[in-house]
């Protein structure tokens, strides 16, 4: 049973630390410039040929047209998984060409099987590592950083992305390009139309890397034409080709997109007593190509009825959770913005813009009235953002109007690596007649500002990666100790995987519209792993890591440290088995009821530590019914915790899926701490009637927060980037089956180019 300690631990005093930091940011800084000092990888041996089309070509899948008979493919696709010393099994051939508006790409895929595929839906943006896919890797700027990714499966639905720091992509992008697929007995044949209105470059710059990829699920394969070692993903720009332009693309014309939208609902809020409420909006948005690689986003009344539902949580943490932006106007180079600091130090977070808390620190939504976005790059070094959001005052809640500005820069250093600055700044304006009638308006800040630099460090060759910032707050306050910073370095080869963290935030450091759910401590967070890649048998790979967190407050007196021990086993038919052992210490700065219903607290001071061990299986996915599992059981504070975790799903190709998600907490404390059982259940329903109608049905069932949440949403893609949708939510009281609000909304969208 776990007990309470009941003393102050200091693992190292101060002087040893403060020489410990001495040593070790240096000795980053020492392994960051022999490694950038070395000679560039290149691969000027991948070279693309792509020609002109002379004739008109009809995005039909079928190759027919004289010029793609007449220029040159690539092929000899490399394993990047599981065997990257070998070709693969499935071989691709592409063939590239362009005239003044589009970019072509046509693959040949071979396909051994017949006409046996994975897919997980008709469904657009799916999943590109659980289907059967070819995705294009597009850098026009030619720095290995940024850039373009277009995938398509053999039942031609289309997955767009962004991709950023390297090799990371955001599939939330949406844009305008076409593509189809022909299938045939032994192969799948793909062409695409990629406008180059829709893609972002420079003129001046002649030399585009691209990679091709492709992800043959059935077999357990990812395959490129570039050679990617298994380390690394499939999306690294670091492993790129160029194109061998007949003549270098020109600069498109105009290109500028308005998307109006309308809406109408009607909602009831049967727990407030509330009559029905029939609502209606009108609003757009606008994109405007400043230069081929600079894009004004504008948007005025923003709606953000259709974006899907958040997939909740059980919250048994002491600090705030995180859940992702969705909505897709803060997506499109949201890196820019958002990528700054770490996941738990954020200077800037857009969920935070449209949400208030009122008096009684309850979220509610507030109107952004409208904003104005400028991303994207000035030449092949320089990368800038801008972003301007105005929300509407609102009275009921004692928010007044607010206004967000977010400015940032990133320059590019030692090939792949770069700087970038960050200055955030959220601007109340409280009127003398709001201050008179709720004194309470004012409480927020007048202002609140964080200024910060980031270094990013990416090595050519991919095999180091890391992260050096600091940032500081602003306010009216005048706060000691505003400020954060940490350093990260990541040592990534074949067989090991070594990496340091370090990071601290002061006591002072209030980042408003950012997310730092934790302040006043330092971290230090070593990680190793070895693996062990086997040539044959049933393992494609074996992985040992050791894990230390350890979290001090400003005195260097150790309040968190978890060590943790895992082993994974990853199988060649996609399963998945690991072990957890951990052994975790905590002491609480503040007191805490673990059960999260309201009981007895644990008070401030107290310190535990508790054991824990686990076991983790993900069974083959390639099968149309697969499931995972997860057991934990072991100490937690002054209790005990059992977590069982599953998730069940079947698919019905290509029409979708049936997923039940279950997660289950048993918490035993003693008198006169509150035990508790607390379950959530979400069965999700994705549907896709074809490739233009999709319906997701998504059930949650949450006992900590007594709720059932029902969330329908149609979505009708009657065009590119043009939508209908019809939604449908409400909530429930789960024992009598209540209903506490429901609403039902329309929208209409419509992509205009002017």
């Amino acid at each position: 049973m776990p007990r309470s300690l009941g003393v102050n631990r200091t693992s190292f005093g101060v002087a040893k630390f403060n020489k410990l930091k001495r040593i070790l940011i240096p000795l980053f800084l020492l392994f960051a410039t022999i490694n950038l000092s070395r000679a560039q990888t290149t691969f000027q041996d991948y070279r693309i040929p792509a020609k002109q089309a002379t004739d008109v070509i009809t995005i039909d899948g079928k190759l027919d047209e004289a010029d793609w008979k007449n220029v040159e493919g690539i092929g000899s696709f490399t394993q990047n998984f599981p065997d990257d010393t070998k070709f693969a099994s499935a071989q691709t051939e592409v063939k590239m060409l362009y005239n003044e508006q589009f970019l072509y790409i046509a693959a040949i895929c071979e396909n051994p099987d017949g006409d046996d595929y994975i897919v997980s839906s008709l469904k657009r943006d799916f999943p590109f590592e659980q289907n059967d896919a070819l995705v294009v890797y597009i850098d026009p700027f030619d720095d290995k950083t940024n850039g373009f990714s277009f995938a398509v499966n053999p039942f031609n639905v289309q997955r767009e992305g962004l991709v950023f720091n390297g090799s990371r992509v955001a599939a939330d992008w949406d844009n305008i390009w076409f593509s189809k697929v022909e299938r045939s007995e032994g192969k799948w044949v793909v062409e695409m139309a990629i406008p180059f209105k829709t893609l972002r470059y420079s003129e001046d710059q002649p030399f585009w890397r691209i990679n091709f990829g492709r992800n043959d699920r059935k077999n357990f394969e990812r395959s490129s034409w570039v050679p990617i070692p298994v380390n690394f993903q499939i999306s690294s720009l670091a492993f790129t080709g160029y194109i061998d332009w007949e003549q270098s693309p020109s600069k498109p014309g105009a290109n500028i997109a308005v998307i109006p939208y309308l809406s109408g609902g009607v909602s009831k809020n049967q727990l407030a007593g509330t009559s029905e409420e029939f609502v209606s909006g009108a609003g757009f948005d606008a994109k405007i190509a400043v230069t081929p690689s600079l894009n004004l986003d504008l948007t005025v009344n923003p709606d953000f009825s259709q974006v899907e539902v958040d997939q909740q949580q059980t919250n048994l943490n002491r600090f705030e959770l995180f859940f992702p932006e969705r909505r897709q106007f803060f997506l499109e180079n949201n890196d820019l913005f958002g990528d700054f600091g770490f996941r738990t130090i954020r200077p800037f977070f857009s969920r935070r813009i449209g949400i208030a808390q009122d008096s009684l620190g309850r979220t509610q939504e507030n109107r952004i009235l409208g904003g104005a976005r400028l991303s994207g790059k000035l030449n092949q070094d320089w990368r800038v953002g801008l972003l301007n959001m105005q929300t509407a005052s609102d009275d009921d809640i004692g928010v007044p109007t607010q206004n967000f500005t977010v400015a940032t820069f990133q320059r590019q250093l030692f090939g792949r690596s770069n700087i970038a600055g960050i200055l955030v700044n959220r601007q109340s304006f409280v009127t003398a007649e709001q201050q008179a009638n709720d004194p309470a308006i004012n409480s927020p800040s007048s202002f609140n500002r964080v200024a910060g630099l980031d270094f990013n460090l990416q090595s050519n060759d991919n095999v180091w990666s890391g992260k050096i910032f600091y940032h500081r707050s602003f306010g009216p306050e005048k706060l000691k100790k505003s400020f954060a910073h940490a350093t990260y370095l990541d040592f990534n080869t074949r067989n090991f995987q070594i990496t340091w963290n370090h990071e601290t935030v002061g006591d002072g450091f209030n980042a408003e519209v950012g997310y730092v759910p934790r302040s006043n401590y330092w971290r230090i967070e070593p990680k190793v792993e070895f693996r062990i890649l086997p040539e044959s048998g049933s393992v494609f790979r074996h992985s040992l890591g050791l894990e230390g967190d350890v979290y001090t407050d400003a005195k260097l007196n150790i309040t968190d440290e978890d060590t943790r021990i895992r082993y994974n086993i990853q199988f060649r038919s996609t399963a998945f088995l690991s072990f957890n052992v951990s052994n975790e210490y905590v002491k609480l700065l503040n007191s805490f009821d673990p059960s999260r219903s309201g009981g007895e607290q644990l008070q401030t001071g107290q310190d535990f530590r508790f054991f824990r061990y686990g076991i983790t299986y993900r069974s083959d996915s390639r099968k149309n019914f697969f499931y995972d599992a997860s057991l934990f059981n072991g100490g937690f504070y002054n209790g005990n915790r059992v977590f069982f975790n599953s998730s069940v799903s079947y698919r019905y190709q290509p029409f979708g899926s049936i997923s039940l998600d279950f997660q289950y907490n048993k918490l035993d404390f003693p008198e006169p701490y509150n035990s508790a059982d607390l379950f959530l259940v979400g069965p999700k329903f994705d549907i896709s009637f074809t490739d233009q109608l999709f319906m997701s049905t998504f059930v949650q069932y949450n006992s900590q927060i007594d709720n059932i949440n029902l969330n329908t949403r149609l979505q009708w893609r009657f065009r590119p980037v043009s939508d209908l949708f019809i939604v449908y939510t409400d909530n429930y009281f789960p024992d009598h089956l209540k209903v506490k609000n429901r609403a039902l909304i329309l929208k209409l969208s419509y992509w205009l180019t002017v």
